[in-house]
């Protein structure tokens, strides 16, 4: 049976995006399975940028990169996703992924908030180069709440038609608030 989780919908399309020598950004490296991916897609001669404010996402990540034998092209930062204008260059990012809500096999309590993704996002938007993509696993409910959800949506839907497409799907028989598949182009 196909694998259809949230991250793995989205990790299609990221697969025909990126090319080698692309830059890329995991704006929430997790456990590194975005890393991983965005690594093994730019190649040895592009680069993964990859953010998480707890140091047990970098401790997983290196480990499964070293682990898969990734190409040695990212850098794994110990800092909130809003860092992320201090390491790329304004139109430079082929694709930029962000999952919503806590670490899998984290601590609930550390999430990310509305407070600090829309401003990511803002950036992130300006860190793409035309044609290139934001991929955002949007979870939420139960112990992640309703709030940062509902602002991500209100954001994307005031994006400016002319420079963005927003394509938002649903997991739509799926009960108890299923994650919401959103990518974002840069026209």
């Amino acid at each position: 049976m196909k694998n259809f989780q949230i991250t793995e919908w989205c990790a299609r399309f990221i697969r025909e995006q990126i090319t080698e020598g692309d830059i890329c950004i995991d704006a929430t490296m997790g456990n590194g399975s975005d890393t991983l991916l965005l690594s093994c897609l730019c190649g040895k001669s592009g680069h993964v940028f990859a953010f998480d404010i707890q140091e047990q996402a970098l401790i997983s990540t290196r480990r499964k990169l070293q682990r898969e034998n990734a190409p040695e092209n990212y850098t794994l930062i110990h800092a909130s996703h809003t860092e992320m204008q201090q390491y790329a260059e304004k139109e430079s990012v082929s694709c930029i992924v962000f999952n919503f809500g806590y670490l899998p096999g984290g601590d609930h309590k550390l999430a990310t908030t509305k407070e600090t993704s829309v401003p990511a996002m803002e950036q992130a938007l300006s860190l793409l180069k035309k044609g290139g993509i934001l991929s955002l696993c949007i979870y939420s409910g139960g112990d992640s709440g309703f709030e940062e959800r509902d602002a991500v949506l209100s954001w994307l839907k005031a994006l400016n038609p002319r420079k963005f497409l927003v394509i938002k799907s649903d997991f739509y028989n799926r009960p108890n608030h299923p994650p919401i598949p959103v990518l974002v182009i840069k026209l």
